[in-house]
């Protein structure tokens, strides 16, 4: 049977949306801010030869260059001044996350409530700069080598780009955490799936030109087609799908009563890493490629050999992508998203346990199993996902980027956003009912009074 605030839940309509001020305001603004993203997208940076540049993209589209600049959402295509876009932030968060699983000093400093937080994200802005300031420097030199700057030097172009560069990911960073607090949904999330969703219709064009003009035939793109909203359902259901852990409270009595006893469940998600270990995987194989494209014609042998065999498409890459995704997934579901031992000690401060096994270590125990076991499931639905797109890709020589790994952003990020929103129609319906009820106690309060008189 369903519960109140499940079949609350099923009952919102346009009608409740449109009651929701609150809601509406908060969706304008973050809307707002994802224009002055995409706006940013369109600024270039000064000293950059617009006609070099185009030529040179064009060139790459269909490697490292398609990538940066769907995830970029242009901006990295037309070299703008959100071209680092906000994987600088994600990097360090990530980095940030993973030293607070393993430093004793930062795991003490988020126990510490708000003002440990506080300076966990000081730490992070921190790391952002660095990491910003060295793809930037990066960037910079790596134009500079393929000739697409009008006047190369450090004064005269490296020091203006870098500055621009770094300076348009730190408000990227304060665009999002703004989202997040006073808009809908998760800010930096939001700012990825605006980049990634901003490049789709480019693709789509580019993607039916080929079956126009006789390089793809109508039953690859109608296949192709059918695959994507497969994967589309197939991440819907995988992000939904549950193991749950049977929990018993133990029975008190007080008096006569007896209260207590009560069964629940501690839900499990399949995947509870999220597209952490996707993203994280992506960008250790795109490091190798990303510097040998800004490079020029200065690629060392070295380097060469590595592209060779780790190149997209590549049987090595595909094997070291899916060794990444599972590493990634057990390492941040052990360390960050899913720590066994402190699920075990709230349920043991709670009374909670599960039938059969003792509370406190041998619960955790009990749950690393589960979670091992579930997460053999998640992680090969990850690989997958993000691998099956990657070998189409290079078997078909579609020549715009097709990943696994923005499909999942896009479907999560949405799913999320939704959530978000029927969090806040729920809220508001709430809030109508108990302001019912506190005026049908005064008016009962009143015509007891009148009846008294």
């Amino acid at each position: 049977m369903a519960s109140a605030a499940e079949q609350m839940a099923s009952n919102i309509s346009w009608g409740a949306f449109g009651k929701a001020k609150e809601l509406q305001s908060r969706i304008l603004f973050a809307l707002g801010l994802l224009i002055v993203y995409r706006i940013g997208t369109f600024i270039p940076v000064p000293g950059i030869d617009a006609i070099a540049l185009e030529r040179f993209v064009d060139q790459n589209q269909s490697g490292v260059g398609g990538i940066l600049n769907m995830f970029s959402g242009g901006a990295i295509g037309r070299m703008a001044i959100f071209a680092l876009g906000i994987m600088p932030y994600i990097s360090a968060s990530i980095i940030i996350q993973l030293m607070t699983a393993m430093v004793p000093q930062l795991e003490q400093l988020k126990k510490e409530g708000e003002q440990g937080r506080k300076k966990i994200n000081q730490y992070t802005r921190y790391g952002t700069v660095l990491l910003a300031t060295f793809q930037a420097y990066g960037l910079s030199k790596g134009l500079e080598a393929s000739d697409l700057a009008t006047n190369p030097g450090f004064v005269t172009f490296q020091l203006p780009a870098i500055v621009t560069l770094v300076g348009g990911t730190m408000f990227l960073m304060w665009l999002g955490e703004q989202i997040t607090a006073r808009g809908i949904g998760n800010g930096i999330s939001l700012i990825i799936f605006v980049g990634i969703v901003a490049e789709l219709p480019s693709a789509l064009v580019q993607f039916f030109e080929l079956g126009r003009n006789g390089t793809l035939n109508g039953a690859v793109i109608l296949g192709v087609m059918v695959m994507v909203v497969a994967v589309i359902g197939f991440i819907v259901f995988m992000e939904r799908a549950l193991r749950k852990v049977h929990i018993q409270y133990p029975k008190r009595q007080v008096g006569m009563k007896v209260y207590g006893g009560e069964s629940s469940h501690l839900p499990i998600k399949v995947n509870p890493a999220g597209v952490i270990p996707a993203i994280f995987a992506s960008a250790l194989l795109l490091l190798p490629t990303t510097v040998s494209t800004f490079s020029g014609t200065q690629t060392s042998p070295i380097m060469s050999t590595i592209l060779a065999y780790f190149g997209p498409g590549q049987p090595l890459y595909l094997l070291f992508f899916t060794a990444m995704i599972v590493f990634f997934s057990y390492f941040y579901t052990a360390n960050v998203a899913f720590k066994t031992d402190e699920v075990a000690d709230n349920l043991k401060k709670q009374n909670g346990f599960v039938p059969g096994i003792r509370p406190g270590a041998k619960t955790a125990e009990y749950l690393d199993f589960v979670v091992t076991r579930t997460l053999v499931l998640g992680s090969a639905y990850l690989a997958a996902v993000c691998l099956l797109p990657e070998i189409l890709r290079s078997q078909l020589a579609i020549p715009f980027y097709f990943g696994g790994t923005s499909l999942l952003i896009v479907v999560s990020v949405t799913m999320d956003t939704i959530t978000q929103v029927q969090s806040h129609l729920l809220a508001h319906q709430y809030e109508g009912l108990i302001e019912k009820s506190q005026l049908r106690g005064k008016n009962r309060s009143k015509a007891r009074r009148k009846a008294r008189k």
